[in-house]
């Protein structure tokens, strides 16, 4: 129920402002009074002030408001208070101080930082001077002393290396001397070997050179003087006998050598008919040069001295430039070829071998004269291929190889290498063997 106040209050005019007025000191209860009453605790009463206020400017309305809003808050927030005990002394003591010594701490630490700054430390002295040459001089003792124990070491290891170089010197000298030693010998053997590999070399040739025949060709040999002789198979022939027939068979060779060393018809010598129709190029040495002059070469032969005898005297040859050439002979008369002899300066009297031609090649053919009307001749075909072997004989005879030969009357020797002599090469002689056709009806058939 609202005291009488608060309608008067709510009805008064709008110049009169709200206030409060107070309560006079003697209807106050004394202190010792209320300690020792034991009434109830009275509530206290907001009054209204009636008197008017000019100066005021709060409005009638809103003055009330804010009374009654007051007046309804007030038991709320003394029941707040009252809900809360109050905190013990010591502890309102106790915080107080805390907060004294932060701001007690934050003062001395700007107060330092103040300091420091207005005050900078004094720069620091300079170092002693006799510590410091102490100090150098200790370093210098330090490094005399690294390079003495250097130079120990370093006089060390050159001892060593010396040391160690004598040794291997001394072991290189003794392995040396007999490495030497051994060379000396395994070269005094190997000249031994060579000697004898040169003896048995020349024991080899010469037992190629003696032509030994075989058993068969023995035994053949043996029946033919037996048989020349007259002589059974079962009986013995007699010393005389064998006499006369090897001075028979020696005549015959000296017959044989007389008739021109083989005793074979050569159809391209030059006195019966044979000539040189081409040639490659010929040797011409140059005037005033070293090879002017070439021992055991006649150097201004003709072609026609490979078609006669030389009788086996050195030079005697006609000469083609470098080791490889050609020859084309005419032969005596058209015949069909058995076989070619070419012919060297024996080794036993030569000045150089290495102009002898090496490896060869000779071809026949028919070449028809003029106004002849035969035909059936051979045409050019290949008829022997052969190396010429200074091993052996100089005289080296081979026949002809290719089957069913016609009749020919032209030679061409191919020979593409020598025995060493790139200048040139030395023809000594050629030779052409054969048989002349029957009769000129018959020679077609036989081509």
């Amino acid at each position: 129920m609202a005291s009488p106040s608060l309608a008067a209050a709510a009805t008064s005019p709008a110049s009169s402002p709200l206030t409060l007025d107070a309560i006079p000191l003697a209807s106050r209860p004394a202190p010792g009074a209320a300690a020792t009453a034991a009434a109830p605790r009275k509530r206290s009463v907001l009054l209204l002030d009636h008197r008017s206020h000019p100066a005021s400017l709060t409005p009638p309305l809103l003055s009330s408001t804010a009374a009654a809003t007051a007046a309804a808050s007030a038991p709320h927030a003394r029941r707040k208070k009252t809900s809360h005990p109050p905190r013990p002394r010591w502890q309102t003591v106790l915080s107080i101080a805390a907060k004294n010594a932060t701001l007690l701490a934050g003062l001395l630490y700007l107060g330092g930082l103040a300091w420091r700054w207005s005050h900078p430390p004094p720069p620091s002295p300079p170092p002693d001077r006799a510590a410091l040459e102490g100090y150098a001089a200790r370093v210098d003792q330090v490094e005399a002393s690294l390079a003495r124990t250097f130079r120990m070491i370093q006089v060390q290891l050159e001892a060593v290396d010396r040391k160690i170089d004598g040794e291997v010197g001394a072991a290189r000298g003794d392995l040396l001397a007999l490495l030497e030693e051994k060379r000396l010998a395994l070269e005094g053997q190997l000249t031994r070997l060579d000697a004898r590999a040169g003896e048995l070399g020349d024991a080899l040739a010469g037992l190629k050179r003696m032509e030994f025949l075989r058993k068969d060709e023995f035994e053949k040999f043996w029946d033919e003087v037996k048989g020349s002789l007259g002589s059974g198979s079962g009986s013995e022939v007699d010393l005389d006998q064998v006499r006369a027939l090897a001075r028979e068979i020696v005549m015959r060779e000296i017959e044989k050598h007389a008739a021109d060393g083989i005793g074979r018809v050569d159809y391209a010598v030059a006195s019966g008919g044979g000539r040189v129709v081409r040639h490659s190029e010929a040797y011409l040495p140059k005037r005033g040069g070293l090879t002017a002059w070439i021992p055991g070469v006649d150097v201004g032969a003709k072609p026609e001295k490979m078609l006669q005898p030389s009788f086996g005297e050195p030079g005697q040859c006609f000469a083609i430039q470098g080791s490889s050439g050609f020859v084309e002979i005419k032969l005596k008369s058209g015949i069909i070829p058995e076989a070619v002899t070419l012919e060297h300066v024996s080794k036993d009297v030569a000045y150089d071998r290495s102009t002898a031609p090496k490896d060869c090649l000779v071809s026949g053919w028919y070449e028809e004269t003029p106004g002849e009307t035969q035909s059936g001749h051979a045409a050019k075909m290949a008829l022997a291929e052969f190396t010429y072997d200074l091993e052996k004989n100089n005289v080296q005879t081979f026949d002809v190889s290719a089957p069913d030969v016609g009749v020919i009357n032209m030679i061409r020797l191919d020979f593409t290498s020598n025995h060493g002599s790139s200048q040139l090469t030395c023809m000594y002689r050629l030779r052409v063997h054969g048989h002349e056709p029957v009769s000129p009806g018959t020679a077609g058939s036989q081509a």
